[in-house]
């Protein structure tokens, strides 16, 4: 009852996830899950923690996950820190380093979760406008702030910035935290992470659910100075010390061990984009450049909303956004070839039929 909520409840609109609806024959193009399934490796980890172990507590440090991180990443333990998915992680660091005098800056198409943190942690927060061609310009950070987080690749756009320009963005505020939110990193752009080593005030935040195809799992990680990972794991201990269960860990680390599947599901995700992109265009949609799982669209003689509307009348599911400047965009993932194929002929009708409409 609402009578014993607190204020701060009262005040709170969540972040709403992509919808997962239970449908038959369902195409399901709207949360940017992975196509493909995780590297056997991972599934076999899992399998194998299966025992009487799990009635013990996980290693509270994630030592050994944290240690592969590190050797992957080639950075050291003590600069990686790991959560329960992204999001965790995200939260953990708008407590710990986000919370300033002056305000956090972050784009005003980008993921929607991070006014919601702002609200829940009681964070001054400044949105910055992307340009006409919905990039970020880093020139327009150029302002009084407290810290800033960017997307790289941005959601729900797509669109990434090079690795020079995030180096811009740090030289241009060396005494503010600067977060990068890599979620999509891999299908494309470039990562911050080399510039941890020249950079104290940089956390570059990744994930296990989009490029590795364990959504399911819920693993998700930052890498900076080892000062930005102590104020991390200082609000984690303070909260949930024990973060990451036994089966994630070890999936996680069979993960890291597999990099030729890896790179070979990867690929076949961008060759799926490219082939979205082409087709979409043959249908008449201005497509963004996209260098994540999904692509961001819209057709210039058709409200977005009803188009995603007759989508979901023949069963496949994509992203819509209400908000003003994105209102006719939508966010379609990159599927499998069948997903892709059951997408285009459902476009194709959609279209078609308004056309002989006409």
């Amino acid at each position: 009852m609402s009578r014993f909520w607190s204020r701060l409840t009262h005040d709170l609109t969540p972040y709403v996830p992509g919808e997962q609806p239970r449908m038959a024959d369902l195409v399901k193009l709207n949360t940017n899950e992975h196509p493909l399934g995780p590297s056997p490796r991972v599934l076999e980890a899992i399998r194998q923690e299966a025992t009487d172990a799990l009635r013990l507590y996980p290693d509270p440090l994630a030592t050994a996950l944290r240690a592969a991180l590190a050797s992957y990443h080639r950075v050291r333990p003590e600069q990686v820190f790991v959560g329960n998915g992204s999001d965790e992680v995200l939260a953990h660091t708008f407590a710990a380093l986000l919370k300033h005098d002056a305000p956090l800056l972050f784009p005003d198409i980008t993921y929607s979760f991070y006014p919601v943190y702002c609200r829940l942690f009681g964070i001054a927060c400044e949105a910055v406008p992307l340009d006409q061609a919905m990039r970020v310009r880093v020139a327009d950070y150029r302002r009084p702030a407290g810290a800033i987080i960017v997307p790289n690749p941005n959601a729900p756009t797509g669109i990434a910035l090079s690795r020079d320009e995030i180096a811009a963005l740090l030289d241009e505020h060396p005494d503010a935290p600067v977060v990068i939110d890599e979620a999509y990193v891999d299908f494309g752009a470039e990562t911050a992470i080399p510039l941890v080593a020249s950079h104290d005030n940089l956390l570059v935040v990744q994930t296990m659910s989009k490029s590795r195809a364990l959504a399911g799992l819920r693993v998700g990680y930052a890498i900076g100075d080892a000062g930005l990972i102590e104020a991390l794991t200082r609000v984690k201990d303070s909260f949930n010390s024990y973060p990451l269960g036994r089966p994630a860990q070890a999936g996680a680390i069979a993960s890291l061990e597999d990099e030729a599947w890896f790179q070979q599901s990867r690929l076949a995700v961008i060759e799926g984009r490219e082939r979205m992109n082409s087709g979409l265009e043959q249908l008449g949609f201005e497509v963004l450049p996209s260098s994540a799982n999904f692509v961001f669209a819209r057709h210039p003689a058709h409200d977005g909303a009803a188009l995603a509307t007759a989508l979901r009348q023949r069963a496949v599911i994509v992203r819509h956004f209400t908000a003003p400047r994105i209102s006719d965009y939508l966010r379609m993932t990159v599927g499998s070839d069948e997903q892709i194929d059951r997408l285009f002929s459902a476009l194709s009708q959609i279209l078609g039929r308004d056309r002989r409409a006409g």
